[in-house]
């Protein structure tokens, strides 16, 4: 018996160390990556069967892949939460919200892709692999919780971006946005890593939860310059003034439906780093970056929405109106309160749907036309009755005009500013959603009010639609139901505002700065 005791404490003594490290990985948090990771090799591996196996096979497998996320999402949604990979991931409800976000963004894109690149001649195969590419990035950088793993999802995503930016190799425009975003994309990581660097020297860790308790313990100088370093980046992930420069070059010169992707999943992927960063790690400069954040909503607002007025391109207007709507957003965020993440999260699902139903109908527009220019948009509702009524419904719902859901959730962020009397935010975001109203209203005019005499020649040589040829389905599907949820989902929006009130009341990292921000008197607005 001595020896069987003996025996059974050694075999508890190997065993247990795997039990705790199988604990500590925890690799099931991460099971959707694992999905898009698998449909991103699938797509590698079908396309070095030729052109043809992977028109036929690439669609499938990304589908596959994309909705096996979605559906490992929603099983987790309100989980045990539990950190991942010694402590550098974790899916808690935030984490969930924003994925969700991203992995529909790529699905949506990938079904307005698929004519897009047949027609210009793209392989659709490597086209897919590298797009999922970045949604991996993306999805990984909403719970990274260690400088390591944020660094290199954040670099996944980027890197990614790049080369979807240039993947018309034979357009000169592709080119110029490729470099153009690969110069200001690798300052911005640059200046992340020297941040990254001195938030390490500080602390002696790459945890965040770690480095904001070492921050609140000894705040210092070099903690201040570390936070405009990190600030500096997330400001250039979601496109805010004055780090926007980027913006309406790649979108004007990058294929359409990686705008489309941009425009949502990487500005998700942002938004959901500045809450990791800026909440959960700089706690003890809470009001320093509440301020920054205050100057970059107004000057994001105020110049995307009033430069958005004299753009003659269709994608380098939606290019100004995303640094407009990165603005509005970034008010839930300033407020800190259970309301402001509430409306961040119901905003970028709004967002999500309408813009990437805009963006199905100039995709498709295009296709048809070959044209970007919004003076070819006149007359249209002649000739083709569904891209006029979709983007005028979506483009109605951007600028916030009811019942649509762009409506409630520009009303959410604004309820949830005035409550935490942020009156300034609130008075800029108001007059600026009027400015953004007229230009959105100016293409819909041109569309609908011209004569039949004053159509443009574009519109007078539009083909006639045939919706048989490849490629034209899926986008119809996805132009369908982004414009569908667009215009009945304000009104039965209450799921939604379910969804995203769960996503920050079920999030401990939410709930704890929600805490703190309820003992500091102070409005900064």
């Amino acid at each position: 018996m001595p020896e069987m005791g003996a025996l059974l404490l050694l075999t508890q003594s190997i065993t247990a160390p795997e039990e705790l490290l199988n604990l500590s990985l925890n690799a099931g948090s991460i099971a959707p990556e694992g999905f898009v990771l698998l449909a991103m090799l699938g797509t590698l591996i079908v396309d070095l069967a030729g052109e043809r196996a992977a028109a036929k096979w690439v669609p499938i497998i990304s589908y596959l892949g994309l909705g096996s996320a979605l559906l490992t999402l929603a099983i987790q949604w309100n989980g045990p939460i539990e950190p991942a990979f010694l402590g550098a991931f974790l899916s808690d409800n935030l984490s969930i919200s924003f994925r969700i976000v991203i992995a529909l963004s790529t699905l949506i894109s990938l079904l307005i892709s698929w004519r897009y690149a047949k027609q210009s001649g793209s392989p659709t195969g490597e086209y897919a692999a590298i797009l999922l590419a970045a949604t991996l990035g993306a999805m990984l950088l909403c719970g990274s919780t260690d400088l390591v793993s944020v660094f290199v999802s954040l670099e996944t995503l980027s890197v990614a971006s790049y080369l979807l930016s240039g993947y018309m190799k034979q357009d000169a425009r592709s080119s110029e946005a490729a470099l153009k975003y690969l110069l200001v994309g690798s300052a911005a990581a640059a200046v992340f890593l020297y941040g990254a660097s001195l938030l390490y020297g500080i602390s002696g860790s790459t945890n965040l939860e770690q480095i904001g308790i070492a921050l609140i313990s000894s705040p210092s100088p070099i903690s201040a310059l570390a936070l405009v370093f990190v600030l500096s980046t997330v400001a250039f992930k979601i496109a805010a003034v004055p780090f926007h420069q980027w913006t309406p070059d790649v979108y004007e010169g990058s294929p359409t439906p990686v705008v489309a992707f941009l425009s949502v999943g990487s500005k998700a992927a942002g938004f959901a780093l500045a809450l990791r960063l800026l909440v959960g790690c700089f706690g003890a400069f809470d009001q320093q970056w509440k301020l920054l954040f205050t100057v970059l909503a107004v000057l994001s607002m105020s110049l995307g929405n009033v430069v958005a007025l004299a753009q003659t391109s269709m994608k380098r207007m939606l290019a100004y109106s995303s640094i407009g709507q990165a603005g509005f957003i970034m008010i839930g965020l300033v407020c800190g309160t259970e309301d402001g993440f509430a409306a961040m999260v119901l905003y970028l699902a709004a967002y999500l749907f309408m813009n990437l139903g805009a963006f199905a109908c100039i995709i498709l527009f295009s296709i048809r036309t070959g044209s970007d220019k919004i003076s070819d948009y006149a007359g249209l509702y002649q000739k083709d009755p569904l891209i006029t009524l979709g983007l005028s419904l979506c483009l109605l719902s951007l600028g916030g005009i009811p019942p649509m859901i762009g409506f409630f959730g520009k009303i959410y962020l604004f309820f949830a500013g005035w409550a935490d009397q942020q009156y300034l935010l609130v008075i800029v975001g108001l007059v600026t959603s009027v400015i953004s109203i007229y230009y959105y209203i100016s293409v819909i005019k041109m569309m609908v009010v011209k004569e039949p005499q004053e159509a443009s020649e574009i519109v007078k040589a539009y083909p006639s639609i045939q919706w048989g040829s490849s490629g034209l389905r899926p986008l119809r599907v996805a132009l369908v139901t982004c414009v569908a949820i667009t215009a009945i989902g304000g009104v039965l929006s209450n799921p939604l505002f379910q969804w995203a009130n769960n996503a920050v009341s079920e999030t401990p990292l939410l709930q704890e700065a929600i805490a703190i921000n309820q003992q500091t008197p102070a409005p900064l607005g």
